[in-house]
């Protein structure tokens, strides 16, 4: 049976990732051929920069040698431009003369350096860093030269720039941002990375505009837009790339501004397909490897004719060592409604982490110096994870190890190599493995950017005490305590009895009575006492059920009496008419605990709002809600849930952290006490999910 023939053209990354999963699915579907322009087999782009700076040889970073080709039977064609496809004969043609007909046809031609229109780009000693041969001419002319300049604060100019030191050259990076990596940093992180770079010898100049590349036939400097100069004899230009989609556009293949696709990769012409960074997906080219990789999973199976789901695009992210050090960036970092979910920084150790949210859900995420969280916070900006989940975990006993256990089995762990934690788990139990290099030498993680090494040496450990402790899926963590029994009747805590009597409202089981619920129950007492009665009502009362507690002799002083926990309300009479929209909102409704609130017209009011559990206080942009506040021992000062602009959104947050409390907090916690259990970023995240905010707020008007 003869097989169908496929052609690629381009030999990089995507379009061998591509092939390499068709081997792995159908290995006799087709004849594969493979053009490339460069004179040698496929190899890793990312670590150009490992190969400039000495840390590793080009034979080091082949991914595919020549062997593999020969091995899997596909013929590679290696230096041959591909100038023409002819689409109605299905073949293609080269600029030697060569022609190869096809029956299925993949586009992985890539990206090109983006060339700004300077005046002097075309002189001697002004290049681009992308190939191999331009790692050759880098380390030629440093044998000469010593001053360079980088034009380019990203990630490519910044690993250019380090290689240039490396050499022994002076290395000058311009950016035209006031912060490097400004695509994936913020400003502090930006800050770090380059005080750590300019340790290493580095120099910098922001928010720089150059105007033109000096010197008659040979580069010598920069002049900028502002006046001044640079002295440079070699000029490195990293400024971002082009989608190569001549080729595609003159074949009357559809291109923006990259090849255009669909959800299954192909192109406008039938059985021509593209992937990698000359593809344009619903709008968007992407230029790191993570998404090539998933677009080649999705196409290879597309042509083995099995079953996959359609590729709906990547979120943006980057786990990467720059210049040695640890930086992550994944989702949205920047613009409209974002705001800061949590941010710690830790100079003493030289560590940042940064994670932002949008109405709730987290959406972006950075690390610098210590990347162990990564792969998990990716996870939690591709599901859109509610902002809930970033609580701390308690009584854990390493955090690069929770967030290893915490880490779905089938996650992808190094995105450059498309390796799983099931798979790298599966290499450390079966082979032995001991060490992080082991690891990277079996399975290929952390092998290309070494981004992802943090979590291998933490998946490392989990994997290793998971076997110590004889386990199969966590990390032993130390006992906690058991709960304190409610009272003498049960051994029941309030989180579980809690639980039960939720079951009891939700499931509508027919007990109508007390003493039945507490016989269900293994109450000890028959009737109960006076702690546990006004526990098991509280409870009910808020899950929406009831039960009749009639009147039994000899016990009617344990009566539930809930006047004491209505919220207490004190106000200046500047503020009565949000006060009386307060009262209106919780008049009558039961909190676990008793409850004061205060509402200040402004700094200077008698009525604090900071110590109160929930306080409002007049600002010129409307008025700020404040929980968790305390004027007696411990005095607490309450932590900022939101910003109102008027009176009635001001009642609402208010109301709406009154009902949370209500639904999630013991019999008789303190709210001071309840944000300190849950997290009070936990708390102000949950109320500012605008839906459930207004949930929350009729929920409590809906009891009283």
């Amino acid at each position: 049976m003869s097989r169908s023939k496929l052609v690629i053209i381009g030999n990089g990354m995507a379009g061998v990732k591509c092939v390499e999963e068709i081997i792995a699915l159908e290995p006799d579907t087709y004849e594969i051929v493979i053009y490339g322009n460069e004179p040698r087999p496929n190899y890793n782009r990312i670590m150009l920069s490992k190969v400039l700076q000495g840390e590793h040889s080009l034979q080091d970073i082949i991914i595919n040698d020549w062997s593999w080709y020969a091995e899997h039977h596909i013929r590679l064609c290696t230096g041959e431009t591909v100038h023409r496809i002819d689409t109605r004969g299905k073949y293609i043609e080269t600029e030697s003369g060569l022609k190869e007909t096809y029956d299925v046809l993949i586009l992985a031609t890539g990206s090109s350096p983006f060339i700004p229109s300077i005046p002097g780009m075309d002189k001697e000693r002004v290049m681009s860093f992308r190939t191999i041969d331009d790692c050759t001419r880098m380390s030629d002319y440093s044998k000469t030269y010593r001053k360079a300049a980088v034009i380019g604060g990203g990630l490519l100019g910044l690993e250019a720039a380090r290689g240039l030191l490396h050499l022994g050259m002076e290395a000058v990076v311009v950016h035209n941002a006031p912060y490097i990596m400004n695509r994936q940093l913020d400003e502090k992180a930006a800050a770090m990375l380059q005080e750590e770079l300019e340790a290493q010898g580095m120099s910098f100049l922001l928010a720089k505009n150059t105007q033109k590349i000096t010197g008659r036939s040979q580069a010598q400097g920069l002049l900028f837009t502002d006046g001044s100069k640079l002295e440079a004899q070699v000029v490195i230009v990293a400024v971002g790339i082009r989608p190569n989609v001549d080729l595609a556009r003159r074949s009357g293949i559809a291109t923006n501004r990259a090849i255009m696709v669909d959800d299954y990769m192909r192109t406008s012409v039938p059985d021509i397909y593209a992937v990698g960074e000359c593809a344009e997906h619903r709008g968007i080219s992407y230029g790191l490897v993570a998404p090539l990789y998933e677009q080649g999973k999705v196409l290879a199976r597309t042509l083995c004719g099995q079953e996959t789901p359609e590729y709906k695009g990547s979120i943006p992210y980057s786990q990467l060592k720059v210049s040695g050090v640890d930086v992550f960036s994944a989702g949205e970092i920047s613009g409209e409604g974002m705001q800061t979910a949590i941010q710690h920084l830790d100079g003493i150790q030289g560590t940042y982490k940064k994670v932002l949210m949008q109405a709730g859900k987290v959406r972006g995420a950075i690390l610098f110096g210590d990347t162990t969280e990564g792969t998990a916070l990716l996870g939690l900006v591709q599901r859109g994870a509610d902002v809930a989940e970033l609580a701390p975990r308690e009584g854990a006993p390493d955090p690069a190890e929770m967030a290893a256990a915490a880490l779905p089995t089938q996650e992808t762990v190094c995105a450059c190599n498309n390796v799983t934690k099931a798979a790298i788990m599966k290499a450390i139990q079966e082979q032995g493995l001991e060490t992080a290099d082991q690891v990277k030498e079996q399975t290929k993680a952390s092998g290309s950017c070494g981004g992802c090494r943090p979590m291998v040496a933490a998946l490392l450990k989990h994997t290793h005490n998971l076997k110590n402790n004889g386990g199969t899926g966590v990390v032993a963590t130390p006992d906690k305590p058991a709960p304190m029994p409610v009272c003498s009747c049960t051994d029941l805590g309030h989180a579980e009895l809690k639980e039960i009597l939720v079951d009891i409202v939700v499931m509508k089981i027919g007990l109508p009575d007390l003493s039945l619920i507490l016989q269900k129950l293994g109450w000890d007492s028959e009737h109960g006492c006076s702690v546990c009665r006004p526990v098991i009502h509280y409870y009910l009362q808020v899950s929406g059920g009831t039960i009749n507690d009639r009147e039994i002799e000899g016990h009617s002083e344990i009566q539930v009496r809930w006047d004491d926990r209505i919220p207490q309300l004190s106000y200046a009479r500047d503020a009565r008419g949000l006060a009386a929209q307060l009262r209106a909102s919780w008049i009558g409704a039961a909190m676990p605990s008793p409850v004061n609130m205060g509402v200040a017209p402004g700094p200077g009011s008698l009525v604090s709002a900071l110590v109160q559990d929930i306080g409002l206080l007049a600002s010129p942009a409307g008025w700020e809600i404040y929980a968790g506040g305390h004027a007696e021992h411990p005095v607490k000062q309450g932590g900022l849930l939101g910003v109102a602009e008027t009176e009635i959104q001001a009642a609402a947050l208010a109301s709406a952290c009154l009902q949370w409390y209500r639904q999630t907090a013991w019999y008789d916690e303190p709210l001071w006490a309840w944000t300190e259990r849950l997290g009070f970023m936990s708390i102000r995240e949950t109320l500012l999910d605008d839906q459930l905010q207004k949930e929350l707020a009729a929920t409590l008007q809906a009891d009283i």
